[in-house]
């Protein structure tokens, strides 16, 4: 059995980084917010964060976002927000925060307007509830209303960068990951050495792909793209959870929407630039660079379960995570994706 994880306290990390945030301290905090619940909260699935749906007495029901403490600075948070807002005035269909009114000298507000809140230990910001379903990323006719959808958020996301939030313009954040689980010992002794060189060879293939396209035009991103972050209404789909916001190339808002063998991926990816392209140019460049984005996701994925992992959610939701056999399997998948590097990329 390997050595469990360890979270050295010099991450800016409590090991409960939670703790004490019960459903009468949620509602506590929006009251000083200017949100007052009448009662009915439900926690929502979340590792990150802490998300509650809270109902309030005038009526309206809202979502409260407590943000994991450590992981975020106020500056990304509000980069965060003002992205938000921005696609909410521009018509884009995404969910904006709340401005807030402080009600009580126990809430600090920050922002312009005011959208994210400090009152004890706790930072939270709160959007209304938006309501919806999965889309059905089988028909090209949705995958066509998401990718007109995606032009629509990318051209706000060109018209000024983030100064505050994470870049992806190659290797650098995942070596980052690489380096700390390294540092930390957390992979077991048995693992480390066939998991280390699989992960550097493929760092440095993503920065060859990198290299050979000479450089992406970057934009401000969604960064989390994948369907669970969709919802779809009568009125097409909406944007949920920009927590990861980041600044890159156009397809990393893409390549997660994408499932299935390379012939199903590629229909999928058609019927995606089909819409994408009747709003917003698109450079097929950078579909050579889906495989070392996800290379990228798959190396940082680790290192943040590494990095939460006395949260006691984290072992709950990733009960391999302790074993040789989760490394082996990872090593064994960074083979699969030098090897997808190495090969034609995919065609749409």
């Amino acid at each position: 059995m390997a050595p469990s994880p360890r979270t050295p306290q010099s991450d800016d990390r409590s090991s409960r980084p939670y703790e004490g945030l019960t459903p009468h301290e949620v509602l506590d905090a929006l009251d000083t917010a200017g949100l007052r619940g009448d009662g009915r909260i439900l926690q929502l699935n979340s590792y990150e964060n802490r998300v509650f749906q809270v109902h309030l007495e005038d009526g309206r029901i809202v979502v409260a976002k407590f943000y994991r403490a450590g992981r975020w600075s106020d500056a990304q948070i509000l980069e965060e927000h003002t992205f938000a807002r921005e696609l909410a005035e521009a018509e884009v269909p995404a969910v904006a925060p709340l401005t807030l009114e402080a009600c009580s000298d126990d809430v600090t507000l920050a922002g312009d307007p005011p959208t994210l809140a400090r009152r004890g230990p706790w930072r939270f910001a709160a959007s209304p509830r938006c309501g919806g379903r999965s889309p059905e990323v089988e028909q090209p006719e949705v995958l066509e209303w998401i990718g007109r959808f995606l032009a629509r958020l990318h051209e706000v996301g060109v018209r000024q960068p983030f100064e505050h939030r994470l870049r992806i313009d190659g290797s650098a954040n995942a070596r980052a990951a690489l380096d700390w689980l390294l540092e930390h010992d957390i992979l077991p002794p048995t693992a480390s050495a066939s998991w280390r060189q699989a992960a550097e060879t493929a760092l440095d293939a993503v920065d060859a792909a990198f290299d050979r396209h000479g450089g992406p035009a970057l934009l401000r991103l969604h960064g989390d793209c994948h369907i669970g972050n969709l919802l779809w209404t009568p009125e097409g789909p909406h944007f949920v959870d920009l927590d990861d916001a980041v600044t890159g190339p156009a397809v990393q808002d893409l390549w997660m929407l994408l499932g299935g063998d390379r012939q199903e991926m590629q229909a999928q990816l058609g019927a995606l630039l089909d819409g994408y392209e009747t709003m917003r140019d698109f450079d097929r460049r950078e579909l050579a660079l889906i495989e070392p984005l996800r290379t990228l996701r798959i190396i940082q994925h680790s290192a943040w379960i590494a990095r939460r992992w006395d949260d006691p959610a984290f072992p709950i939701a990733f009960p391999s995570f302790e074993s040789p056999a989760y490394w082996d399997q990872q090593a064994m998948l960074l083979g699969e994706q030098i090897e997808a590097m190495q090969g034609p990329a995919l065609v749409a």
